[in-house]
C-alpha cells in the first residue's frame, strides 16, 4: 500500500444538482464522498429528477459533519440525523435538510453509486 493523502477540494469527481453538491475521492479501494445539501434541499425534488427514481435506493454509510437532516424510509419510518452522528441507512429512503443551516455528511459507503444520472 502507498501513502495517499488527498482533498475534497481536489475531487476526482463533483456531482453537482440543485442546492447541493456530492465529491467523490477514490483512494485504492476506497470510495468516499462529501454531501454538501442547502437549506431547502430535499433528495426527491433535487436528485430523484435526475435519476428517475422515485426514493433514493443507495444504501449510505457515513458520518455528519454539521448540520441537520430528515429520513423517511419508503415503509413510513422517519428519523433524523445531526452533527455527530453515524449512520447507516438503508435504500428505500427520501430525505432532506432540516433548519436553516447547510447539512454536510461523509460517506464511506454508497459513494460510487449516489447521484448517478
Amino acid at each position: 500500500m502507498e501513502l495517499d493523502i488527498r482533498r475534497f477540494e481536489a475531487a476526482d469527481e463533483t456531482r453537482q444538482f440543485p442546492f447541493g453538491t456530492f465529491e467523490v475521492v477514490r483512494m485504492g479501494a476506497l470510495t468516499i464522498g462529501r454531501a454538501t445539501y442547502e437549506p431547502g434541499w430535499r433528495w426527491s425534488v433535487h436528485v430523484g429528477p435526475l435519476t428517475g427514481a422515485k426514493s433514493c435506493t443507495v444504501e449510505h454509510a457515513g458520518l455528519v459533519v454539521s448540520g441537520r437532516a430528515g429520513v423517511r424510509m419508503d415503509d413510513g419510518h422517519g428519523f433524523e440525523v445531526a452533527a455527530g452522528d453515524l449512520f447507516t441507512i438503508p435504500g428505500g429512503h427520501d430525505s432532506w435538510v432540516i433548519g436553516d443551516e447547510p447539512y454536510v455528511s461523509l460517506h464511506l459507503l454508497g459513494a460510487d453509486e449516489y447521484a448517478i444520472e
